[in-house]
């Protein structure tokens, strides 16, 4: 176990040691690397925080409930009892057809219209809010509503809804296309680069494979150079996400601001951070374990 240790270790030293020499060129790997993976994380970054921000939307999607004319006092109370203990509802309001028909002649731009009319033409209303504002939740509770007795019809405002749910959607397949593109560019990248490497240390390894050196302990200096180029990719992409979103923010507290909100852009918590990270260090082994194993090939003798 100790001398396992030990390996790795003068491995990470070697490799260390590399980077810090070529300080310039790894800075701008870490730059090309950081600007491909930025572009995908601020986007769903965005995206989650637009999420979030239409599960506290104000103006939530509203059913609203007609009965029959001719429904009785003992069905809109059954009606009313049932509703109120309906898991799928958060509140309800309920308009009874007598104060409808008493708002209707006090208001002045309906009071002709009430003054023509014999009788009352209003019906009892219920007006509800479910609980899931998933489009498919509302039309669902729409169609059992439908299905009660006494109950006319069922009108469903969630055509916003769906427009919202929908460009989210939208967005969310936009960064896994984004991603597998720039991801398969880092791998690239990152392979070049390391391919380079190994062009320039060619006669070094062919020594090392003359004295009975594997393949695993050439490859291994190389794995860790494209993690490293990985990392420290990550972290520039999570300082330009934080940064960006920091001077969104000045504008979007401003807007936020007129409309009576107080809500900004969250920055990427640690899972997001992570995912970043684990991301960044996987493409970069990908790449070089490519680019060693092609390397290698020509190398070997067949």
């Amino acid at each position: 176990m100790k001398h396992w240790i030990n390996q790795h270790t003068l491995v990470w030293r070697l490799v260390l040691a590399r980077t810090c020499r070529n300080k310039l060129a790894t800075l701008l790997i870490w730059t090309v690397i950081g600007i491909a993976l930025c572009l995908p994380a601020l986007l769903y970054v965005i995206i989650d925080n637009l999420n979030q921000l239409a599960g506290e939307v104000k103006h939530e999607p509203q059913i609203s409930i007609f009965m029959k004319l001719d429904a009785d006092k003992t069905i809109v109370d059954t009606t009313k009892s049932r509703l109120e203990k309906h898991a799928g509802i958060g509140s309800l309001q309920f308009v009874s057809k007598d104060s409808a028909w008493k708002q209707m002649q006090d208001d002045a731009l309906t009071d002709n219209i009430a003054t023509n009319l014999k009788q009352n033409p209003l019906p009892d209303a219920f007006f509800i809010q479910p609980k899931d504002h998933a489009p498919t939740a509302i039309e669902q509770l729409q169609h059992e509503l439908q299905n009660w007795e006494g109950i006319e019809h069922v009108l469903a405002d969630a055509d916003w809804a769906k427009r919202l749910y929908s460009i989210l959607e939208l967005g969310k397949k936009a960064v896994w296309v984004l991603s597998g593109l720039l991801g398969f560019a880092l791998v690239t990248i990152i392979g070049n680069t390391i391919r380079l490497q190994i062009l320039t240390q060619r006669e070094e390894i062919e020594v090392s494979k003359l004295i009975g050196a594997t393949d695993g302990f050439i490859r291994r200096p190389f794995l860790y150079a494209g993690a490293l180029y990985g990392f420290g990719g990550s972290l520039v992409a999570l300082a330009l996400i934080n940064g960006i979103i920091t001077i969104f923010n000045l504008s979007v507290a401003d807007l936020a601001e007129l409309y009576g909100s107080s809500f900004i852009l969250a920055l990427p918590g640690w899972q997001i951070s992570l995912g970043i990270t684990a991301c960044a260090v996987t493409l970069g082994w990908l790449g070089s374990y490519i680019a060693v194993n092609r390397s290698l090939a020509r190398l070997n003798p067949h």
